[in-house]
């Protein structure tokens, strides 16, 4: 089986190097790095590591159209899987090896993801042994009524409650192992989101087609949380959440929920960054926000 294993990069020199590092190499695997037109050092360093493969984009596509770049050369190359991984990423020795297994059950495969040490949300409610082991995901769903992705297990300590491999509503773009038929199948991210919701939309259109997406939790990995934003909170994810959420609830969610949605978001109208996100949704405006970070 032939891996591709797609780490986007943009400005994130020290924390791509690190992921890449962290990366156990296989037999049949590529490391595929997508620049998405930085403006520091990193297109430089990068060209000059062995064993992997760098793509430069001209412009910022964002996450889905970023990674849509690096998918697109591995369906053409040939390669049998693709693990999207996010550049803040760190993975244990046995991660891959893990998520290979578990393709013998499913199609689309998210591993148990930590908050790495000293990225938790909330730093002062652990003791120093918790940290590293925070959980920032243990599987993926979907609140339909509200119109909203949750994370399994997010800020507690993990002492084994997670331990059970199962079916979920969506695997996170932070690091999902998936198969080629499914991108034959169903297309690639909706590169509409550009940044937060693509990797939700990518799993309700999976189960649509039919395609099983599982949590395995012997695979782990480490999660800098929202690094390319500058933090949880920042102006630029409440914008995209807000904007992109309006963009998943109409092509999902029942008319009674999308009315819904939209009503909440309306609401907000007095908050400049909601009030941008709700404009740009009414006016098909859609990619990369000029909303500054």
């Amino acid at each position: 089986m032939k891996l591709g294993i797609v780490i986007l990069n943009f400005n994130g020199l020290e924390d791509t190097l690190e992921c890449i590092k962290s990366i156990k190499k296989l037999n049949n695997t590529t490391i595929l790095v997508v620049d998405n037109a930085s403006t520091d050092k990193s297109k430089e360093v990068l060209e000059k590591i062995s064993g992997v493969r760098l793509i430069i984009n001209k412009i910022n596509l964002g996450f889905s159209g970023g990674n849509n770049v690096g998918i697109r050369y591995c369906l053409e190359n040939k390669f049998d899987l693709m693990l999207v991984l996010n550049n803040d990423t760190l993975l244990a020795d046995s991660t891959i090896e893990e998520l290979l297994r578990g393709t013998k059950a499913a199609d689309i495969i998210s591993p148990k993801i930590y908050f790495a040490k000293n990225y938790e949300f909330h730093k002062d409610r652990y003791k120093e042994k918790d940290l590293g082991k925070v959980i920032w995901y243990a599987g993926g769903n979907i609140d339909w009524q509200n119109v909203i992705g949750g994370h399994i297990g997010v800020d507690e300590v993990d002492n084994g409650q997670f331990d059970q491999a199962r079916e979920i509503d969506f695997a996170t773009g932070a690091a999902m192992l998936v198969k080629r038929e499914v991108f034959e199948k169903i297309g690639l991210f909706d590169e509409r989101y550009f940044l937060y919701l693509e990797d939700m939309d990518f799993c309700v259109r999976a189960k649509k087609a039919g395609f099983k997406i599982m949590y395995e939790p012997k695979a782990i990995v480490w999660h800098k949380n929202a690094q390319s934003l500058g933090g949880s909170g920042s102006k630029l994810q409440d914008y995209y959440i807000t904007r992109n959420r309006l963009l998943f609830a109409f092509k999902f969610a029942k008319l009674k929920t999308k009315m819904a949605v939209f009503k909440q978001t309306l609401f907000l109208w007095q908050n400049s960054v909601k009030r941008r996100a709700l404009l740009d949704f009414l006016l098909y405006r859609f990619g990369k926000s000029s909303v500054s970070q």
